[in-house]
């Protein structure tokens, strides 16, 4: 496919404001911010948030990050701390930058507008790439044309079907981007190969076209590569419509090309569907969950935690955001889990890190966590689309 660009409407000269809104990172470059019509200053916004209901383990605190971040989804960071945020209930795709380093975001830049479900955003070697339903964008050296961004739009042929066409996407040890296709429906069998799976694509190539990586994946809005053995682990969201508590959300660790996880003939490792179970291969032909987390949890963002600000028993532990449920009878989910691994392959605890969203008493919600990203201090930063935020959470001992 012939690649085409595609430039932003032309902003305002950009000037480069004082050195009191530039920061060191720890990388030791400057991140400068730039006055612009596309830049909002959200240094005095504020969250409609209820931080005193979180309950974290001892010595941990949580805090706003960003505020003013509507429908905050997938994050991504640049080489100097810039953080890229998807949307997809809107059209907008955002950079945020702490140019002080007092540790919150105070300008927040609209990159673009006008996308179709710009879900997933992922970052690499200077470039910023996003995802709608069908296209994956490439932003070329973002961080100095954060003023004046456009785009190249490097594949279009990405099925154009809304219901579970949000896209989170990354970028592999092997390099390429994954990009997952969500099934469009509740439960069936797909028209194309393509759908219920996680594709891969070379970004450099000239002609690109997407391989398969991975088959019977009903919905995954997460995925991550283990720091030590570079496999794929990704959250997956089952069916609805089979009552409160079947089948589990999953998550799933996929080590090479070709497996296939079951959708829409098995849920789970050990639900046989109603409706397409028998036209399946059987049980045993498809991968069971290495954690079962729960039924309607809504798991979205999973991350390793490589970082070194938390206690050692947290290295190589999955955090995962579980947006929480919306056709259960009470609901469930709208917290950050953990798993911890035995080795690189084996999960042995899956725990309750963070609540308080959701107050089971009453069954308001007030925040449904999204994405998780480590950060170069070893803090985590977590989005919100509810709160239209992202926040930050530390430790200190």
């Amino acid at each position: 496919m012939m690649k085409s660009k595609i430039f932003l409407a032309a902003l305002s000269l950009s000037v480069t404001i004082s050195s009191c809104n530039s920061r060191e990172t720890d990388q030791g470059a400057t991140v400068k911010a730039v006055e612009s019509e596309n830049r909002t200053d959200i240094s005095q916004a504020t969250a409609e948030v209820q931080l005193d209901k979180i309950k974290l383990p001892e010595n941990f605190q949580i805090e706003v990050w960003a505020a003013d971040v509507p429908n905050a989804r997938s994050l991504a960071m640049s080489d100097n701390g810039i953080i890229f945020v998807g949307n997809r209930q809107g059209d907008k795709v955002f950079a945020l930058l702490d140019s002080n380093g007092d540790g919150k975001a105070d300008f927040r830049y609209t990159l673009a507008e006008g996308l179709f479900m710009p879900n997933g955003v992922a970052y690499k070697n200077g470039d910023l790439y996003v995802a709608e339903v069908n296209r994956i964008l490439r932003f070329r050296d973002i961080e100095n044309h954060l003023d004046q961004p456009s785009y190249e739009v490097i594949y279009d042929q990405y099925p154009s079907k809304e219901h579970h066409g949000w896209k989170f996407i990354a970028f592999g040890p092997d390099g390429k981007l994954y990009v997952p296709v969500g099934a469009p429906c509740n439960i069936c069998e797909s028209e194309e190969d393509i759908f219920a799976s996680i594709t891969r694509i070379d970004v450099d190539a000239e002609n690109i076209q997407p391989e398969i990586f991975a088959h019977g994946v009903r919905n995954t809005v997460g995925f991550d590569w283990h720091p030590g053995s570079k496999e794929l682990w990704f959250t997956d969201n089952n069916r609805d419509m089979m009552g409160d508590d079947i089948p589990d959300c999953e998550l799933n660790h996929a080590p090479q090309k070709g497996m296939h996880f079951g959708y829409p003939y098995w849920h789970a490792g050990d639900v046989e569907d109603p409706d397409f179970g028998p036209k399946g291969k059987g049980q045993g032909a498809y991968e069971a969950p290495k954690v079962k987390l729960g039924a309607h949890v809504a798991p979205l963002g999973m991350r390793f935690y490589t970082g070194d600000m938390f206690p050692a028993a947290y290295s190589n532990t999955i955090f995962i955001a579980k947006h929480g449920s919306w056709n259960r009878s009470l609901k469930v989910g709208y917290n950050i889990t953990t798993v911890s691994l035995e080795g690189n392959a084996d999960a042995n605890s899956h725990e309750v890190f963070a609540e308080g969203w959701l107050d089971e008493a009453s069954q308001e919600v007030w925040g449904r966590p999204v994405d998780v990203m480590v950060l170069p201090d070893g803090s985590m930063l977590v989005s919100d689309d509810m709160a239209n935020c992202i926040y930050r959470i530390s430790y200190t001992d």
